[in-house]
């Protein structure tokens, strides 16, 4: 069963106990980022080489029952452990292994000396990301200051300062410095972190334009409880710091003061663009965070019903459907029996046929829905093919304030494939564009194979969004068929005629209305029948076509000729192979609400 990360930056947090080192400013930044249940005390005593570890018992013994005051929750004698060692370090290394440690946290400067390590020797064989915390940080941290120009630790940072804000409330404030003789926009390192703030409106942003940093930072600090920096990014071969900048801070700060080091060394020029990109990632975890879903939430349809009433919206289903006669008739009475008469949450479905040879349309007849043959709709603006096309002129046919579209070849229908997308657009009115996704256990003949499917998303669209639209790379099934939004921004949206709809729509809704403006919802398990390797060489290459499409429209440049939207297909005919020219031009309809009939209507 899939499941929603607790915490979207950070997990689970080490704080090391030591004999004679009061350890009380690391613990409070420790439950300030992770939660007092997310964090592991583990006690290390060093003895000197040439004296017995026996000696240590005593010790041993109070530190046991130091470690216990200090938990709040009784976890059973594995959590009072204390690890007496000649070498406490290489101890401590063990404990972050063996726990799956995210963060280790170590108050300077007292937890190196007992430790017995160097702060050169922690930040060149961290086994994890390294918090290095001063002795000032309170339980009750109210205001937090990020000094962020890009580079390496960037991303960490951000993951602790929102990880906190989460936790206790916090204000978070940026602060980007830059000389006197460059501007921010020359500021090659900020570009990654700038493109992440910008969609961060929790932060507030500063700037200062100053020759000397550790002055500017040292004065900024004075006014917030805590100051979150990196330590000095270097190229591998150099030996760590904590840098001069950082130190002086250290040094001279009477406020809580954490540096930040991540786990895996840096290989490219730190002060490049590339050394801030990773910082997109704090942005997508903090998206799948807060705008994933599940369906069982919205499993009291009685509480939606309320919720629809009280916002005074009307919903419509609308079914895309071509030769489904053997699973559209249980589509649709699954979905009205209980969605329609038992709770009156759809106001209407429609059935959006693309011309069917088969019974898809009496069937769907018979049993009183509304039947449009997409085709047949706007003749006067032209005839195309595809389920794009049919999702497009839905908007036409269809009166909801809340549009919701699913397949019509689910083989396992339930409710939750309508109510599920339904949930978060009437729990959060912030959220215009819900996606579904599911487990892919496919139907092959007369068999299932679980597990299997989804070649295309994972072969083709995600790496083209992981490529150009990293903020989207945290869409578990950006293709699928079943999601919805609100008609004031559906209708504001161009959309591909074919297979390129999904990926377009999502694409465009992130330019247009931001990554916030988008969520999606597990809807379990969808039972469909799988599609020959034929057709999906067809979809990737309508596919790469829509995003190369929304690139020429981003950066202003022609890429695809006409020539390039044929496909040679391979065929098979008993003893001979042959070429195949095969035209799947992705063609785009304009805004509906552009349309003039539409605009009548």
């Amino acid at each position: 069963m899939y499941s929603i990360p607790r915490n979207a930056f950070i997990a689970k947090v080490l704080v090391p106990v030591l004999y004679g080192c009061e350890t009380k400013s690391a613990i409070h930044a420790a439950h300030s980022i992770a939660g007092e249940e997310n964090v592991l005390l583990t006690g290390f005593i060093y003895v000197p080489e040439g004296q017995s570890l026996s000696t240590a018992a005593l010790d041993a013994r109070r530190l046991r029952k130091t470690l216990k005051q200090l938990y709040k929750v009784k976890r059973g004698d594995k959590w009072a452990q204390v690890n007496v060692s000649h070498n406490p370090w290489a101890d401590l290394v063990n404990v972050v292994k063996r726990e799956d440690i995210d963060l280790l946290l170590l108050e300077w400067p007292c937890h190196f000396s007992s430790l017995q390590v160097s702060v050169a020797e922690v930040l060149s064989q961290a086994p994890c990301n390294i918090a290095i915390v001063n002795k000032h940080i309170g339980a009750n941290i109210k205001n937090v200051l990020l000094p962020i120009r890009g580079g390496p630790y960037a991303e960490l940072g951000l993951r602790i300062a929102l990880s906190i804000r989460n936790s206790n409330n916090a204000k978070v404030s940026s602060l980007h410095l830059f000389s006197r003789n460059s501007t921010r926009e020359q500021d090659i390192a900020f570009k990654g972190v700038d493109r992440v703030l910008k969609k961060l409106p929790e932060i507030t942003r500063e700037e200062i334009v100053t020759d000397d940093p550790a002055n500017a930072i040292f004065e900024a600090a004075q006014k917030y409880d805590l100051l979150i920096m990196g330590a000095s990014a270097r190229p591998m071969e150099e030996v760590p710091s904590i840098g001069p900048v950082v130190e002086k801070i250290m040094l001279e700060s009477r406020n809580g003061v954490i540096v930040v080091k991540t786990k895996l060394p840096y290989a490219v020029n730190p002060a490049s663009e590339e050394a801030s990109q990773a910082a997109i990632s704090v942005l997508v975890d903090k998206w799948f965070a807060e705008n994933t879903f599940h369906a069982n939430e919205f499993a009291d349809l009685k509480y939606l019903l309320a919720l629809k009433q009280k916002q005074n919206l009307t919903i419509s289903l609308a079914l895309p459907a071509l030769n489904e006669e053997e699973t559209v008739g249980r589509v649709i009475r699954t979905i009205k029996n209980v969605l329609m008469l038992r709770v009156p949450l759809l106001d209407e479905i429609v059935l959006i046929d693309s011309n069917s040879t088969d019974r898809t349309r009496q069937i769907a007849e018979k049993i009183g829905v509304p039947v449009h043959i997409h085709q047949n709709m706007l003749p006067q603006h032209g005839v195309r093919k595809g389920k794009g096309e049919a999702l497009w002129k839905s908007l036409y046919c269809t009166s909801g304030d809340i549009i919701i579209w699913i397949d019509t070849d689910i083989v396992n229908i339930h409710p939750r494939f309508v109510y599920g997308l339904i949930g978060p657009l009437l729990l959060r009115p912030e959220i215009d564009f819900i996606k579904g996704f599911y487990r892919r256990p496919l139907k092959v003949g007369n068999k299932m194979q679980a597990g299997s499917g989804g070649r295309v998303t994972e072969l083709t669209a995600r790496p083209l969004l992981n490529l150009f639209y990293p903020e989207l790379s945290g869409m578990v099934q950006p293709l699928s068929g079943e999601y919805g939004g609100r008609r004031k921004v559906l209708e504001q949206l161009p959309f591909f005629s074919g297979y390129g709809v999904e990926i377009g729509l999502m694409i465009d809704m992130l330019e247009k209305f931001g990554l916030g403006s988008i969520g999606q919802v597990d809807l379990l398990e969808r039972v469909h029948h799988n599609q020959p390797l034929e057709a999906l060489g067809k979809m990737s290459f309508a596919i790469i076509q829509a995003v190369i499409r929304k690139l020429e429209i981003k950066y202003g440049q022609s890429i695809l000729e006409n020539i390039n939207k044929t496909m040679k297909m391979i065929r098979y005919e008993q003893d001979r192979f042959f070429l195949d020219i095969e035209e799947i031009a992705e063609g785009e309809r304009p805004p509906m609400i552009e349309i003039p009939e539409y605009q009548q209507r």
